[in-house]
Formats: C-alpha cells, structure tokens, sequence
C-alpha cells in the first residue's frame, strides 16, 4: 500500500503541470482560431507600412523614446509578440531602430539590427503593432544614451531561439532593465523576456519596478508594481496586474477588468 501512494504521488503531479499548461494553452489557442493573425499569405505579400502612431521627425523635433510590440508572423503570432526600441535626439532627421532579427543568423550576420528609419511604427508582416512606451522631450533625451550603451552590452548578438529565448524579447528586456527610468511594462506575450543572461536566476522585472526568480525563461515568478504578480511556465505567462487593473493572460496579453480604467 505504501508504495501504492508513492507511485500515485508520483504520477499525480506530471498530470497536474500537464492539466496546468493545458489551460495556459487556451488563451493561444483562442487567438490561433478567432485572432487577426496572417496565415494565409507568404511573408513577401505582407506590409511592413507605417501604422501612424509615431511623430513624423519633421514634426515633432523633441526627443522620442518608444517602444513597439507586433504579433509575430504566422501562427507563432498566437503565442506572442515580436518588440523593438525606437529612439529619436532633439532635431534628429529620422529615428533608430533597435531589434533583434533571427533569420540575421543565416546570413552569418549579428542578430542585432541597428538602422535608421523615419517611421518607427512599421507594421510587422501585417501586424499594427502596439504602443508600450512613449517618452518625449527631456526625459527622453536623458534615456537616449543609456539605451545606447545598453545596446551595445548586449551578449547574445549571435545567438538566437525564438523558444525560450533568447530573441528579441530577450533583448528589448535586457535593455529595458539596465534603464530602469524607462520603467518599460512588456506584456505577458512578450516571451522571451523572463530569459535572462548570463545563467542569472534572479534579476530585476524589465519595468526596474519589483524582481523575479527565473530558471531560463522556462520557469519563473516575479512581483512588481509596474507589471503586478506574474508567474510562466514554459513560456506562458498568466498574473494580475493591481496597476492597471488587468489580468495578464497568455497569449491573450492584459486584459483589463474595467474598459474605462
């Protein structure tokens, strides 16, 4: 009987973790059938156009700090987003994107894309991308440098997994926690973002705003006020957001409890 409820013991908490990422699975698969994703055309028929959500550079000649997220191409677009920076100086002619590109690998190239562009705001295979962050004028300035070095600090510039990481969540979230004045929020689709480098298992959360435990983005817990109470598991992050009055929901992303919060 003993080794009966060992053995039971044993068998009792796969099949909880499996029920458990069954359910963290709805909210991807939801998007997969009901969601506005691009599955039905080659990447070359897409549009990488503006979406109007940046100032022209010609219009707004304050500094700009933003940073973008789009649904990644295809059906990986079900599971999260693909994030870049934007940063523009005082009088700049055009902004400069910062991102990670994979398919940068097959051509034997960095995966860290720097270029120069005069919409930040391109849609990403057909994917209008969200507005994370907005920061202008002096307080932008002061981060533009910051974002710079942090940029060039990072490790991973020929290295590349779209699961778990790292990729270009991984990126924009290392940035994002060497400049905690950006006080960057990425959402639960962001995966990628809970990979941390170097091996490290506790780190600040990419807001600067409370930390987390993670065990190579597969795993991890984190507690802060931007970003609320977070938990993943394989890449799938659900928790609850008190700032924002929202659930975070994989796949899914904030989903706030009250529309006009």
């Amino acid at each position: 009987m003993e080794k009966r409820g060992k053995w039971r013991l044993w068998v009792r908490w796969p099949v909880r973790i499996a029920g458990l990422v069954g359910v963290l699975l709805l909210g991807p698969l939801g998007v997969l059938a009901f969601g506005d994703l691009t599955l039905d055309k080659h990447w070359s028929q897409t549009s990488m156009a503006s979406s109007d959500q940046a100032p022209s550079p010609w219009e707004e000649p304050a500094a700009v700090v933003q940073v973008y997220g789009a649904r990644a191409f295809h059906w990986r677009g079900a599971f999260g987003i693909h994030t870049w920076i934007a940063t523009k100086r005082r009088d700049a002619d055009a902004y400069t994107v910062y991102q990670v590109v994979g398919w940068n690998l097959y051509r034997g190239r960095s995966v860290l894309s720097v270029s120069q562009v005069g919409a930040p705001d391109f849609r990403w295979y057909n994917a209008r991308p969200e507005l994370l962050l907005d920061r202008r004028g002096v307080v932008a300035e002061s981060l533009i440098d910051d974002i710079e070095k942090a940029v060039a600090e990072y490790p991973y510039t020929h290295r590349y997994k779209v699961w778990p990481g790292p990729n270009s969540n991984t990126f924009v979230a290392f940035v994002a926690r060497r400049v905690p004045g950006l006080g960057l929020d990425l959402p639960p689709t962001a995966i990628g973002k809970d990979y941390l480098v170097d091996g490290q298992l506790v780190e600040r959360m990419p807001s600067g705003t409370g930390w987390q435990i993670s065990l190579k983005g597969l795993l991890s817990f984190g507690l802060a006020r931007e970003e609320g109470l977070e938990f993943n598991l394989l890449g799938l992050s659900a928790g609850i957001d008190v700032n924002d009055v929202a659930l975070r929901l994989p796949g899914i992303g904030r989903l706030r409890v009250f529309s006009g919060s």
